[in-house]
Order: structure tokens, then C-alpha cells, then sequence
């Protein structure tokens, strides 16, 4: 056999400060491949999305925590509420703390029909310590183009708590905002209809590669014949074929049904707040060290060239292997062997207690260098 090796490393300065926590899309020991999935589960059509909607409505029944008088939105509100009763009340006499004005906001799904419920959230306006316990009152929700589309009303649940007693207060979570659970009565749908000639399917993740095979995929199902079409990195434009006219529901679901493999982006995604860390299988590091402060990392990759003997029916083969070493100036040192991804580096790092910061900061570093192959996005 004859090896030929490459080694190279550059070296970074960087800045490092909280509990370390880590997500990985990739375990070790994992296939590295993307999975099979279905066309419909990565893909929507166009046209069938979810639509806003928002109304202002008010809460009732508070424990003393709603608005205060200096909410005269509020203070109106309810007056003309219980003007349109047959009771009316000058809004200076409005003076109870158990009422709150609200905004309550739904997504109405293309497909839903009058008479679905749908969930609403509802947030404070107003300046109510805590709308636990509270019931909306009905409040009609519309869309962009100013059409009631449903209706909401009911009790509100929410995740927290606000007390107070003794000059001292205790807050769990965040008590000025809800939801109610099916809160919403749809009232009238969203005038979307299939197209019987031609469709589009939109991808959830555009990319070239997974639209085209998406487009191979229909092409193929379909007898060969050149229906699908990919238009871009996320459209694939489907002709309806003379026998699926009449019946493009069936047509769809067919569609849906046909197997691809997407392709996944190069993507490393941080969050610095909570040290969540998500990567692809397919990000890979360059050969690499870093110094900061007294911790420091090394990344090194060896490209190996097996070549077979003449006269074999071997092949040429190129294989990477890597070394990532961590190293604290106690001399605390973690060695992590093989592949060189995010993963390894992580694991090495995360073992000796590198806080999300430093993560941080090393990541963006080696992409600075050159050295991470994909996108490195911070949250």
C-alpha cells in the first residue's frame, strides 16, 4: 500500500462565561445519511397556508388583578359593552379591577370548515398584574382583509402565577398572557380550491438538490412521463395528468405518498442563551486549533490515500481521520478521535465545562478561519 498524509493547523485567539447544555441531531454511531422520507411531509401546496386573525376582546372575572382605571381603553370598552346590554354607565363611574382589555389572535387553517374550533392566545393590554382565572368574552376575529372568520370566547388557562401579600410579591412564569384550548368557533372558511390542471408543491427547506429529486420522483411514479418540473431551489411545479382531472384529491395523496431522500444543509445552529446545540451530519471541520485564554483546541486532519498493487481490482481509496484535543492550563486534556465534525469538538469541549459563551465565540472563530464547511447561525 502506498499512504500519502497531509497535516495542517492554525491557531485562534478567542473570548470565553453558564451551565452548558447540548442537543445534537447526530449521536455518535448514527447512520450519516438523510432519511427517506415522504414528499408530503417535507413539501405544502402553494395556496394552502394558515391565515392570522386578531380581535380585541375583554376579560372578566379577575380576582382584583385586571386593569386599573388608568386604562381608559379599558374603562371605554366596558361601558360601551354594557351600553349595547341596555345599561348604560358613564365610563368615569367604571371602577372594578376584575376586568382586563385583551388581544386574542388565532391561525385559521386553510382546510378548516364553520363549526371547527381552533386554539386562541390571549395577552394583556392593559396594565392587569394576572388574567388566571379569567373568562374571555366573545370577541370576533379577523383576517387581513377585515372578514370575521371566527369567533372566540371561553376561559383562559395560563402558565403562571402572579400573588402578592405583605408588601412582597412572587411571579411564576409569565401571568399576563393565555390561551384557551379550542377557544374559537370558525364562523366562515378560506376560499381555497385544488387547481385540476396544475399544482405547486412548496418545499419546507428549499434545496436544489431535494427539488429536483422531488421532481425525478413524480416523473418516475408517473411512467416516466415529464409532469413534475422543479422551478427553482423551492417550487416544483406538477402538471395534473388527464386521468387524475376529475379526481386530484387522489392525485395528491399519490404525490404525498412517492419516497425521497432530502438533502440536508451544512448547518450548525447555536443558541447562547440556553447551550442548545443542533448540527447536520454533513458539517464538517477543516484541520484547526484554537487558543483561548487558558484553554485551548487543536483539530487535526490527516488525509490517508490507500492506493491497491498493480494489477489488483482494488480501488483508490481516500480516507480522513481526526484528532481533536481540548486542553485547560491545569493540564486537564480531552482527546476526541475520528471524523471531524461539530460533534466531536462539542463533546471534547463540553467534558471539560465550557459554558454556551465559549462555544460561542470558538465557532465563530473557525468559521472566520475558514475551517467549519456550512452555516453557523446564532440565536
Amino acid at each position: 500500500m502506498l499512504k500519502s498524509c497531509k497535516k495542517e493547523s492554525y491557531i485562534y485567539p478567542l473570548i470565553l462565561s453558564i451551565i452548558f447544555v447540548m442537543v445534537l441531531s447526530l449521536n455518535v454511531g448514527a447512520v450519516e445519511h438523510d432519511p427517506i422520507v415522504e414528499i408530503g411531509n417535507i413539501t405544502r401546496i402553494d395556496g394552502a397556508r394558515d391565515n392570522h386573525l386578531i380581535g380585541y376582546g375583554i376579560i372578566v372575572g379577575l380576582a382584583g388583578s385586571g386593569d386599573s382605571t388608568r386604562s381608559r381603553a379599558t374603562v371605554q370598552s366596558v361601558a360601551n359593552m354594557l351600553d349595547s346590554f341596555g345599561v348604560e354607565v358613564d365610563a368615569d363611574q367604571v371602577r372594578s379591577r376584575n376586568i382586563a382589555a385583551v388581544m386574542v389572535t388565532a391561525d385559521l387553517p386553510h382546510n378548516a370548515n364553520p363549526g371547527d374550533e381552533i386554539d386562541v392566545n390571549v395577552s394583556s393590554m392593559g396594565d392587569a398584574r394576572s388574567i388566571q382565572g379569567g373568562t374571555l368574552l366573545m370577541t370576533p376575529l379577523e383576517a387581513g382583509d377585515g372578514q370575521v372568520y371566527a369567533v372566540a370566547q371561553g376561559s383562559v388557562s395560563i402558565g403562571g402565577y402572579n400573588i402578592r401579600g405583605g408588601g412582597q410579591e412572587v411571579r411564576e412564569n409569565h401571568p399576563t398572557a393565555g390561551n384557551i384550548p379550542g377557544g374559537a368557533t370558525v364562523e366562515n372558511n378560506i376560499d381555497y380550491q385544488l387547481d385540476s390542471e396544475e399544482l405547486t408543491l412548496i418545499l419546507n427547506n428549499s434545496n436544489f438538490q431535494t427539488a429536483s429529486d422531488i421532481a425525478s420522483s413524480i416523473n418516475d411514479n408517473f411512467a416516466g412521463n415529464n409532469y413534475a418540473q422543479a422551478e427553482n431551489e423551492g417550487r416544483v411545479r406538477v402538471e395534473v395528468p388527464q386521468d387524475y382531472q376529475n379526481r386530484v384529491v387522489d392525485f395528491i395523496a399519490e404525490v404525498n405518498s412517492l419516497e425521497v431522500r432530502p438533502t440536508m444543509d451544512a448547518k450548525v445552529v447555536i443558541n447562547e442563551r440556553t447551550g442548545t446545540v443542533v448540527q447536520g451530519h454533513n458539517v464538517r471541520l477543516s484541520t484547526v486549533a484554537v487558543s483561548h485564554g487558558n484553554l485551548s483546541v487543536m483539530i487535526t486532519t490527516r488525509t490517508e490515500v490507500s492506493q491497491p498493487e498493480p494489477f489488483t481490482e482494488g480501488e483508490t481509496v481516500e480516507i480522513t481521520e481526526t484528532e481533536i484535543e481540548v486542553e485547560e492550563e491545569e493540564g486537564q486534556m480531552m482527546v476526541v478521535e475520528g471524523r471531524s465534525n461539530v460533534y466531536d469538538i462539542v463533546t471534547a469541549l463540553n467534558a471539560i465545562g465550557a459554558s454556551p459563551r465559549d462555544l460561542v465565540a470558538i465557532f465563530q472563530e473557525i468559521q472566520a478561519a475558514g475551517a467549519l464547511h456550512g452555516q453557523l447561525e446564532i440565536r
